[in-house]
């Protein structure tokens, strides 16, 4: 077995449940929890974290794609997995052979699903999506009662749930959040008249569960907090939440410069004096944003030691004259704890002029991860 590759993503899964208590404590026992473990659960591992999550007592899943739900079925994952993103009708018999549930949004692609249950002599489980003000898919709130009426009475079809997206994660804009959410309640009050009876709802996202329980509705749909962040800085310190992930490689080569040494490529940085300056393997094929060029810091020794130069596509550049002892084969904490202080995938948002879902999502496959926790599974096959 060759060793394993020195930068590497470590995921707590202890960590991870604590989240996961959060949740449950501030939505209660009564709501069903959907968690979302789109884009390879945030970049944790989709099949791990949905495994452990699933041994915690979760029922409902959301991926974006077919593919990533497929991926979960594979994995024997159990349970009532949403695929939250558009879905044209060419993938219904992928759906179906999977057993996952779709979205939907069109009338004319719900009728085609229909037939497709009617044919199968099943009813087919369906979510569908309501526009209330993000503008991406569903069907516009105005009006949508006729449409939603028309999808409950297709007889091929099983009308699970009813859901809409808000347009601000923070809920930063506190009066569209509300318009969002009197919309669906205005949906459900004219469907209930119908007699058109729909088992789930759901609009709250993390910022929500977090700070909003009016629009908790019967389901929840945390993501970002369950992988330890708040969806914005106004948010931050109302939840009690823990990292999952951390990201750490190891100095691979050290050499000592003179005062105005010109590093990598372009020549962005020159050093200010005799430095002593660190080679990292980790470059932007790996997620490291090129953004991050002479504005990152990353942890040695428990020490902050600066970016210097641009990020390659294998490799960085830091400074560690500052860090006494800095040696080949030292480990670097990119993203994580050591010692006293932490770097987290906000601060890497901030350096990048990005957020902390992009720094999440963006550590590549090719950063193998790695499980721990009381209740680690083996790693996915």
């Amino acid at each position: 077995m060759p060793s394993p590759r020195p930068t590497r993503a470590e995921v707590d899964l202890d960590a991870l449940r604590h989240n996961l208590e959060q949740v449950r404590n501030l939505v209660g026992p009564q709501r069903e929890i959907l968690a979302v473990v789109k884009a390879d659960a945030y970049g944790h591992g989709a099949v791990v974290i949905g495994r452990a999550l699933g041994r915690w007592g979760i029922r409902f899943f959301g991926v974006a794609t077919v593919e990533e739900g497929m991926e979960l079925r594979r994995s024997g994952l159990q349970g009532s997995i949403t695929v939250l993103g558009g879905v044209f009708p060419e993938q219904f018999p992928q759906l179906l052979e999977y057993g996952l549930t779709p979205t939907l949004y069109r009338l004319e692609w719900a009728d085609k699903l229909s037939a497709m249950g009617e044919a199968r002599g099943e009813k087919i489980p369906v979510q569908v999506k309501i526009d209330t003000g993000m503008g991406r898919l569903g069907i516009l709130c105005t009006g949508a009662v006729d449409t939603v009426e028309k999808m409950g009475h297709l007889p091929g079809l099983d009308l699970a749930g009813i859901f809409s997206h808000f347009a601000f994660a923070g809920l930063e804009d506190r009066s569209f959040v509300q318009e969002q959410l009197a919309c669906l309640l205005e949906l459900k009050g004219a469907l209930m008249e119908r007699n058109i009876d729909v088992p789930l709802w759901h609009l709250s996202n993390s910022g929500a569960v977090i700070d909003f329980p009016a629009s908790l509705f019967n389901m929840v749909r945390p993501g970002i907090m369950l992988y330890g962040y708040p969806p914005s800085s106004a948010l931050e310190g109302k939840s009690d939440l823990k990292p999952v992930l951390s990201w750490r490689t190891r100095i691979v080569h050290l050499k000592k410069v003179p005062a105005e040494t010109p590093l990598s490529y372009n020549h962005t940085y020159r050093t200010r004096r005799e430095s002593l300056i660190a080679t990292l393997p980790v470059g932007y094929a790996d997620g490291y944003s090129r953004r991050l060029s002479n504005r990152a810091e990353v942890l040695v020794r428990g020490r902050r030691a600066p970016l210097v130069g641009r990020v390659t596509m294998d490799m960085v550049l830091i400074d560690v004259t500052d860090i006494d002892l800095a040696a080949v084969g030292d480990e670097v904490t990119l993203l994580g704890r050591d010692g006293d202080d932490r770097i987290t995938a906000v601060e890497l948002g901030r350096w990048a002029d990005t957020i902390a879902y992009d720094v999440l999502c963006g550590i590549g496959r090719r950063v193998p991860r790695f499980y721990k926790g009381t209740e680690t599974p083996g790693q996915p096959g």
